[in-house]
């Protein structure tokens, strides 16, 4: 009589890799695209779009990139090392120059009277060609201007930086520095 080999039961190899698969899938993380968190506005109506043509010039700060990720603000190419300081300069206008945006006297909660700008708008447009990655250090360079306004007048008003303010004290320092950036569709605007 032969010796018989032993078998190996196979019927729980299939719940085995069944498990494996489920753990991979379940401890994998998986990496997420970076990318800006932007609410779009709304379709303007018609009246609005009548009214917007009447912004004096004075009141829009134009920045453009173009396909070999040059930047023009304002008709005169800076690096964009630049950009911040110069934005700054036109949200806030601080010695009321008469080519920076119009400023009025406003009614603000915590702040009382305060003479602000009234509307500061800058009109970003890039060309097709214009790398994603100058477009994202754009994008953070002109964000970076309202967060360092809105963190100095909070430090200067309540003595607590920008983040830290509860949302009534966040939304009056807003309303002395709203975000208004306004993006064109990609064109070719210059450059390879």
């Amino acid at each position: 009589m032969g010796r018989e080999t032993p078998e190996l039961p196979m019927a729980s190899m299939a719940d085995i890799a069944f498990m494996l698969l489920i753990f991979f899938l379940v401890a994998t993380t998986m990496d997420m695209d970076s990318g800006l968190q932007r609410v779009l506005p709304p379709m303007p109506e018609d009246d609005q779009i009548e009214e917007d043509q009447q912004i004096r010039e004075r009141n829009v700060f134009i920045v453009l990139v173009n396909a070999r990720d040059q930047l023009m603000v304002e008709g005169e190419n800076i690096p964009i090392e630049l950009l911040r300081e110069r934005a700054k300069e036109f949200i806030a206008n601080p010695n009321d120059e008469p080519h920076l945006p119009e400023k009025e006297m406003k009614e603000v909660p915590y702040f009382g009277e305060v003479y602000a700008t009234r509307t500061a708008i800058i009109s970003l447009q890039n060309d097709r060609g214009t790398s994603y990655g100058m477009y994202i250090r754009v994008q953070n360079e002109l964000a970076a201007a309202y967060r360092e306004l809105r963190d100095d007048l909070a430090m200067e008003q309540f003595g607590r930086p920008f983040n830290a303010l509860g949302e009534s004290e966040q939304e009056a320092v807003r309303e002395i520095y709203p975000m208004t950036i306004s993006e064109a569709e990609p064109r070719e605007v210059g450059g390879n």
